[in-house]
């Protein structure tokens, strides 16, 4: 097969790619998007794996069906609550990945560059590329390569501590060890000049030596960070996958997985941009800051959390006209999205104008509300983000708080020294009434208390939701 071939599939699948990208934007055209990237992939496989130099093709088929069964098995198995862990766990496959192809490629080099020039002469693909590199094509070889291993590293070690955060095997707090930031400056300039060092050929110790260091920045730098940003860093992580796999792309001299790489990582790092800026954070001092960098003591909260029974809730629903329903994580963890489309449904049968209110950061994965609402079926117009509602909230008769905490405390107005001061929020106490649905008086997952559930036309609506918005449904004429 030539390599006229490979690169017009390639061509065929990075458009395929884009196509899935752009559909993404919308709920019908994700379905058609989805599909757009299933075929792109297949083409890309199919294309690689009888592509020129293309050898063990046999092992690699029975390699990509052993992970496609696995991958089948992980994803029937995993609940959408877990979907989190889940693309943080991906994301430290892409990061090692990178690593040990940026190695194999380091081992292939040293073995092309013992060979003699007849030997050369016999190399075919990617190894007869690397044969005939001059000085400086081998010197910028080297640097895509340690880039590519840099950041895999980083992006593995760092995906697993996102994974064991969101999974809640390890603190969600902000945690750094004695020295902070200076720890993961000195680790980056060391990493610079082992850099050096490789260029002007040190040997692979040094390739070795930067992966450590890189370990331990990505496990470093994510340990410090805390809970309420992790919708940023796992958004932040899958650009480090994607930055990862064009380093290598570059390396391998892969053309698609350039494109590929490129495509996630812009994508991740735009949508880590517009995330920052519905938290009024600027990505800098989320990466390097951690969460909870305040300068004084939190304001106190007075007055005491008054409880509801589901005959009160049933019955201000019932006379309400306009009702807004703001999902959080603790929805996703009661699986309450069938209850809610249910709820929902039977409310607007009624004649009521019931609308959906998403914050850009909610639960903890770009999108984690979206994803729920439509696997149950909620009409997507109804769903609406936070800017295109955030104003109708003083108009509404009751609002009905799901399991969120940070994106609807008003402390983030009303309080300089709160963690999340400055953070554009959901100002459902606006509302006439609102009902927290909850499953206790805990802080929640950042543990930051929130006024909210202490004002007067708050009340709490204890339990879990998927049982307590189930009661609610008898009881709505």
């Amino acid at each position: 097969m030539d390599y006229g071939f490979t690169t017009a599939a390639y061509v065929v699948a990075a458009v395929l790619f884009i196509l899935a990208l752009g559909g993404l934007s919308g709920q019908e055209s994700a379905k058609r998007a989805v599909w757009y990237g299933i075929v792109g992939m297949a083409l890309a496989v199919f294309a690689t794996l009888i592509g020129p130099g293309a050898g063990l093709w046999v092992l690699s088929a029975i390699l990509i069906a052993a992970g496609g069964v696995i991958g089948w098995y992980v994803a029937k198995k995993v609940e959408m609550t877990e979907m989190p862990q889940l693309v943080a766990a991906m994301h430290s496959l892409v990061g090692l990945a990178a690593v040990f192809v940026g190695f194999n490629t380091h081992i292939e080099a040293a073995r092309i560059a013992a060979m003699t020039a007849d030997q050369k002469h016999l190399l075919e693909g990617f190894a007869a590329v690397v044969a005939h590199k001059t000085p400086v094509e081998l010197n910028i070889l080297k640097v895509e390569l340690f880039l590519g291993v840099f950041i895999g590293a980083v992006t593995f070690t760092g995906s697993v501590v996102a994974f064991g955060k969101l999974a809640g095997k390890l603190t969600s707090k902000a945690t750094k060890l004695p020295g902070g930031h200076a720890l993961n400056a000195g680790a980056a300039i060391l990493s610079v000049i082992l850099l050096l060092l490789y260029m002007n050929g040190a040997g692979g110790w040094t390739l070795v030596l930067m992966t450590l260091l890189a370990f331990f920045i990505g496990y470093h730098l994510i340990m410090g960070i805390g809970g309420a940003d992790m919708p940023v860093v796992v958004s932040m992580l899958n650009s480090y996958s994607g930055w990862a796999a064009a380093a290598i792309g570059f390396s391998l001299g892969n053309d698609l997985l350039i494109v590929v790489g490129a495509l996630v990582g812009s994508s991740g790092a735009i949508l880590s941009y517009i995330m920052c800026k519905a938290m009024n954070r600027s990505f800098i001092s989320v990466i390097l800051g951690g969460f909870g960098g305040t300068t004084g003591p939190a304001m106190e909260v007075e007055g005491e959390q008054v409880a509801i029974d589901v005959d009160g809730v049933a019955a201000a629903l019932n006379e309400a006209d306009s009702i807004i329903i703001v999902p959080g994580y603790g929805m996703a963890v009661a699986q309450a999205q069938q209850n809610v489309a249910e709820l929902t449904r039977k409310l607007r049968a009624q004649g009521k104008n019931v609308r959906f209110a998403i914050h850009p950061v909610a639960g903890r994965l770009p999108g984690h509300m979206n994803v729920l609402l439509a696997e149950a079926k909620v009409p997507y117009d109804i769903v609406l983000e936070m800017d295109e509602i955030n104003e109708d909230f003083p108009d509404t008769d009751v609002v009905i708080v799901i399991g969120s905490n940070d994106i609807v405390n008003p402390a983030a107005q009303e309080d300089p020294n709160s963690p999340i001061a400055g953070m554009p929020v959901l100002e459902v106490w606006k509302a006439k009434q609102v009902f927290v649905s909850k499953r206790g008086q805990g802080t929640g997952y950042s543990g930051i208390e929130n006024p909210l559930f202490y004002k007067d036309n708050t009340r709490m609506y204890y339990g879990d939701a998927k049982h307590s918005i189930g009661e609610l449904l008898p009881k709505i004429d």
